[in-house]
């Protein structure tokens, strides 16, 4: 049986993994959120890598979850099931590396979750992104969880409860994906922004995500107050002192990871 998720690692520090079941437009299933749980986990402590991407094989990024196993279970068995296929969304704001989910055709319930979920999108100009699940009788109350945070409160409970597919264009007005491209440069753009986004201080690209989701959700002086407190870690790293040291130096800095 093919794999559910392929990993590979690219030029540029850059790993990418590939949701791998284009004949089901990529849908999840307990093995294919399983995987890539496990892919996360394996690049995010892979230290040749600093930034990942994710991506879909063949039309769609995601079309949600794949419900042909749906019937026949009971509440607590529907819990374990939404539990595992939600379980990726929650790793990534768990990892050090930052994730580019990188969209094209169609991302739908929970593979518009996973492209909220992800750090930072990229998106096809011609991609489809929707919170469908009310539309066959379900919902996508765990998928909503990031997609609130990422496009505010009024316009996720319109996505949450019309269950529409909104245009890569629409996305990026409310905040869903950070850049929209041709199709046909969709790669090569995913590739290009991860490769500068690795090029950075790797301790201060880490130090900046775990701290921004510490602080999400802590009172406005609490956060301050966190915030300060990572910053002077990171100011008391070797890479701090040869970042400065190089940009007063007018060179490139050497990157030393501690």
């Amino acid at each position: 049986m093919p794999e559910s998720v392929l990993v590979a690692s690219l030029d540029h520090h850059i790993g990418e993994i590939t949701l791998n079941r284009p004949s089901s437009l990529n849908t999840f299933t307990l093995t294919l959120a399983s995987e890539l749980n496990q892919a996360l986990l394996q690049l995010d402590g892979d230290p040749a890598v600093r930034v990942l991407i994710i991506k879909g094989a063949g039309k769609a990024f995601c079309a949600g979850i794949d419900v042909s196993d749906f019937s026949d279970k009971s509440t607590m068995d529907y819990r374990e099931w939404i539990e595992c296929m939600e379980t990726p969304l929650v790793t990534i704001s768990r990892m050090k590396k930052p994730v580019i989910a990188q969209v094209h055709g169609v991302a739908a319930a929970n593979g518009a979750g996973l492209v909220a979920a992800a750090d930072l999108a990229i998106a096809a100009e011609t991609a489809g992104m929707g919170l469908t699940a009310i539309n066959v009788g379900l919902n996508c109350v765990g998928p909503v969880v990031p997609v609130s945070r990422s496009v505010g409160r009024k316009r996720a409970m319109e996505l949450l409860l019309y269950g529409e597919l909104i245009k890569a264009p629409q996305a990026l007005d409310m905040g869903l994906v950070n850049k929209v491209v041709p199709a046909a440069d969709l790669e090569m753009e995913a590739r290009r922004w991860a490769a500068v986004l690795a090029a950075k201080s790797p301790l201060a690209v880490q130090n900046a995500k775990s701290a921004f989701y510490a602080a999400a959700d802590l009172e406005y002086d609490k956060a301050f107050n966190y915030m300060n407190e990572a910053f002077a870690r990171l100011c008391s790293t070797a890479d701090a002192k040869e970042g400065v040291s190089a940009f007063l130096e007018k060179r490139t800095p050497t990157w030393k990871e501690k």
